[in-house]
């Protein structure tokens, strides 16, 4: 005997595009919260790197799996207001001391190379000052025109939105950030 199967009921296209509209945002929403997020930059404390009015996307997921690494462009709240949100350069890591002298960066008394930063900056001497435990030293780009941990000090790892990775807007600047 031939097993018969109730006749599957249709459903209505108002009702499918609604299901569809809200799949589509609990996915957005859940992509920003989790993997990416868009940022605007307002400032030009990361010039020439990141203009005014550049738009990037910041990888959330990136700092769970790998460690940051120095050089990093990172997305943060700011430790003085964490509703504001702060991008910089990641300079130094907790137990490391950072120091500027003639224009010039040290961690740890050994001269890093920054060449990211515009040719023939010149910065007023700075420290030495020691990163505790569980902070990360970040710096702009344009660092006399910067509000960094030179100004509020160094920045809590929990502070950490995630890891610049791209400009996607204007069009004329976009690239991969490295």
């Amino acid at each position: 005997m031939a097993d018969i199967l109730p006749e599957k009921k249709k459903k209505s296209p108002a009702r499918e595009v609604l299901e569809s509209i809200v799949i589509a945002v609990v996915l957005a929403v859940l992509i920003r919260m989790f993997i990416i997020q868009p940022f605007y930059i307002p400032s030009g404390s990361m010039e020439p790197n990141l203009q005014i009015n550049d738009r990037i996307i910041v990888s959330k997921f990136t700092y769970r799996f790998w460690q940051p690494q120095r050089g990093d462009i990172v997305v943060f709240k700011y430790p003085l207001d964490p509703s504001r949100d702060f991008v910089k350069r990641l300079i130094a890591f907790g137990g490391e001391t950072v120091a500027i002298k003639d224009s010039k960066l040290y961690i740890n008394g050994k001269l890093q190379p920054e060449p990211y930063l515009p040719a023939g900056l010149k910065m007023a001497d700075f420290g030495p000052v020691k990163v505790p435990p569980g902070h990360y030293w970040m710096m702009g780009d344009n660092r006399n025109n910067s509000d960094d941990s030179r100004i509020w000090g160094p920045l809590p790892k929990e502070n950490v939105v995630g890891k610049a990775v791209f400009i996607y807007w204007p069009i004329g600047h976009i690239k991969i950030l490295r």
